[in-house]
């Protein structure tokens, strides 16, 4: 059980692995107002970012669990490197199910909302770690603008027009579902591109240093299509953000 290979040539290179940036998660850190000694658990928790500087920064605790082997090793470090490796753990393993032992100040899930099927489902998923009056986090995509056609929607990610909603739409979403959103941080075209553009760089020194492994064709063409669609596709038409919701 692990992410294929592509996404960790991809990403070598990279601490938060969606378009946050870690000025954006430090603003969210402060808004959320979290308590010293709260507890997080933190699905698809990727290289640990978020939960280690918050352990750092705000005196919490808490679990992260994802599928990757390489980013849950990254985070493992990233814990020891910031002195919160007493407070903070990470679990190798499907995140699609997982529940917490006891419920959680917060649960997350960022920018992973497949694990739970979808929007509604991850937050169900989330929902069943939480204590009341707790705190969830999820991290989704929203069409900052509507793309024109299907074809400018798959340059997005592979994504189709109906995969998204423009924000209102999706702030209506949760709380069609129950939930007030009581705090929002969002990605812009700059944090879009700290993300995406960091993936070229990681995947040409990867390329030079490993011409004749069996992924390079694949990765060869993603440095070759990719910085083009980005900028027709990506950065123009979609967004994205981490929105705090409570159960009313």
């Amino acid at each position: 059980m692990d992410l294929p290979r592509i996404f960790t040539i991809r990403e070598s290179g990279h601490r938060i692995h969606n378009p946050m940036t870690a000025a954006k998660f430090a603003a969210l850190g402060e808004a959320l107002r979290l308590a010293p000694g709260a507890r997080m658990l933190d699905l698809a928790s990727g290289s640990g970012e978020m939960l280690c500087t918050w352990a750092r920064d705000h005196g919490i605790g808490g679990t992260g669990v994802d599928i990757s082997t390489v980013f849950t090793e990254q985070a493992r470090a990233r814990a020891v490197e910031l002195g919160v490796a007493d407070r903070v753990g990470f679990v190798h393993g499907d995140a699609a199910g997982h529940v917490a032992d006891e419920p959680v100040d917060v649960a997350a899930c960022i920018g992973a909302t497949w694990i739970g099927g979808g929007v509604a489902g991850t937050a169900e998923l989330l929902e069943r770690s939480l204590r009341p009056g707790g705190l969830m986090l999820i991290g989704e995509p929203y069409w900052r603008r509507t793309p024109p056609d299907e074809e400018t929607a798959k340059d997005c990610h592979g994504s189709s027009l109906a995969d998204f909603l423009p924000l209102p739409d999706l702030i209506e979403r949760f709380q069609g579902l129950g939930y007030d959103v009581v705090e929002m941080i969002l990605a812009d075209q700059d944090s879009w591109d700290r993300y995406v553009a960091a993936q070229w760089l990681s995947m040409r020194r990867w390329l030079d240093g490993n011409p004749d492994d069996e992924l390079a064709p694949e990765v060869r063409r993603e440095l070759t299509t990719e910085p083009a669609r980005h900028a027709r596709a990506t950065r123009e038409y979609l967004g994205w953000g981490v929105f705090a919701l409570m159960r009313r």
